[in-house]
């Protein structure tokens, strides 16, 4: 009988102890979650869960911004735009500073939103960055496993005149590069005395660099991507007034037959945020970081729902499956799974 309580109180002191390390294993891999999911169309189910929330994965920024799925480092990069640092989030480490200066190389001291914004990759993989404070597109040059501060120009001016500040970017299948130019990266935006474009411009690179403007009409153009087949171009409008989502049929070197995908005007003004980054699915589908959270639209432009949040968000990235959704949330940067 003693033998027998002997053998069963070890079991019971086992088992306790492998449901301690279970529970810490659990621990280990959870996140604070939050938002909630608001449906204004049935087709949204074949997206999104409506009970899905978002899991922070990283947080204690300044203003996270422009995101880029990495698949050959299994890593998400991001800036913190006054920061002027790009870091690095992996599930296995968490957040790191991958490259800092990011965004602004100049010795000379100055303060407001001067980091990198935009992030993506260029044809052959390299990391190219919109940098306000450089105010020009660039290419990192150095390799993704060994970032360094130093930057090769894709684009800094047109027609001899510094950019404002570029802010987000998208290549097309032919390799041209597509970017937004608003004036968040200037210390006075608009009125900033080192303003050279009095417009705020679309603009296109081509594979031989150079640089056309596609439209100067729009006051503070933001996120840019192309539906599927990038015969249209969904371009972002951050300004209170014309809280747009534009749509442009793709010409050969310009853009033509402007319109409105859709218009937030008369949105809920406590909502922080307004028409900013966005990325599009294969399906047409789009993720577009706007007042109070993030807005999902079809390829029509009709609003399917909306993920809300406190905070305002900035921009979205997705997984090389699209079955994952990176958002830039101000001091947070979140995750969000997809159907």
């Amino acid at each position: 009988m003693q033998r027998l309580f002997t053998v069963l109180f070890l079991s019971l002191l086992l088992t306790c102890c492998n449901n301690k390390g279970s529970d810490k294993n659990q621990l280990i891999g959870k996140y604070k979650t939050i938002g909630t999911i608001e449906r204004f169309d049935p087709a949204l189910d074949d997206i999104i869960d409506t009970a899905t929330k978002a899991e922070i994965i990283a947080e204690g920024f300044d203003w996270s911004e422009g995101p880029v799925w990495i698949e050959s480092q299994n890593a998400l990069l991001f800036s913190d735009v006054p920061q002027n640092i790009v870091y690095k989030w992996t599930e296995a480490k968490g957040k790191e500073v991958y490259l800092t200066p990011s965004g602004y190389t100049d010795s000379v001291k100055r303060g407001g939103e001067m980091g990198s914004n935009g992030l993506l990759l260029d044809p052959g993989g390299n990391l190219v960055l919109c940098q306000h404070g450089n105010r020009q597109v660039a290419r990192m040059a150095a390799t993704l496993s060994d970032p360094r501060s130093k930057f090769i120009s894709v684009a800094s001016s047109y027609q001899g005149k510094k950019f404002n500040s570029p802010n987000d970017a998208v290549y097309n299948s032919d390799g041209e590069l597509y970017f937004t130019d608003p004036p968040y990266g200037l210390e006075k935006q608009l009125e900033d005395p080192k303003k050279e474009i009095f417009f705020q411009g679309v603009y296109k690179v081509k594979k031989d660099g150079k640089i056309i403007l596609l439209t100067d009409s729009l006051t503070r153009p933001n996120g840019i991507a192309f539906l599927p087949g990038q015969q249209t171009l969904i371009v972002a409008n951050s300004d209170p007034k014309k809280p747009f989502w534009y749509a442009f049929d793709i010409a050969k070197d310009g853009l033509t037959n402007a319109r409105i995908f859709y218009n937030a005007s008369g949105y809920d003004s406590s909502s922080k945020g307004l028409p900013d980054g966005l990325k599009i699915d294969k399906r047409g589908n789009v993720f577009a970081t706007g007042p109070g959270g993030l807005w999902i639209f079809n390829k029509e432009g009709k609003l399917l729902g909306k993920m809300k949040f406190p905070a305002a968000t900035s921009n979205c990235a997705f997984s090389p499956d699209q079955k994952t959704l990176y958002v830039t949330n101000d001091m947070n940067v979140l995750r969000v799974k997809l159907r």
